[in-house]
Formats: structure tokens, C-alpha cells, sequence
């Protein structure tokens, strides 16, 4: 039985609107493993803190081999730091 609308592919869907909230599992991705150029290969990696900033936080990855940083994360901060100088 061919339920199809008049003047509508049968193939076509109807796009469901935009969640509120968006996708929440996707605010926040982990790289597992990236090209390592000393190694020559995708390699497991090692997370490491480099800077906390106002505007969050800066992490370097590291090579689980040779420790050659393969690459660079900035997780924003959900509360932004407010700095307070007294003279």
C-alpha cells in the first residue's frame, strides 16, 4: 500500500524542529587518538592541563609513545572568571 502524499517523494521525511537544548551529547567531544607526524600513525593519546584562562581552560594532547603534542583544546568555562585587583 503506497502511503505517500500527493507532490511528495516517498522517500522524503518531515524534519523534526531543533531540540531546545540542542545536541547535549555532542557540546563536548574527546579526542581518542590523532596522527602523531614522529610516530607516522594514529596514536592513543595523554591529556594535559596547560593553562587555566578566564576563558577556560587550555589542554594539550600528547603522543602515549613519544609525548609529541598532536594537538590543542580549549574547553570554555561555564562560569567566567572575574578577576578582582585591589590596589
Amino acid at each position: 500500500m503506497n502511503r505517500s502524499r500527493p507532490g511528495r517523494p516517498p522517500y522524503a521525511r518531515r524534519q523534526e524542529p531543533p531540540a531546545q537544548d540542542g545536541n547535549k551529547q555532542f557540546d563536548e567531544l574527546e579526542a581518542s587518538s590523532l596522527y602523531c607526524p614522529k610516530c607516522k600513525t594514529a596514536v592513543p593519546l595523554r591529556k594535559r592541563l596547560l593553562l587555566v584562562l578566564p576563558e577556560g581552560e587550555r589542554y594539550e594532547y600528547l603522543c602515549a609513545h613519544c609525548s609529541t603534542s598532536v594537538g590543542r583544546k580549549l574547553k570554555e568555562a561555564t562560569n567566567k572568571i572575574q578577576l578582582i585587583h585591589t590596589s
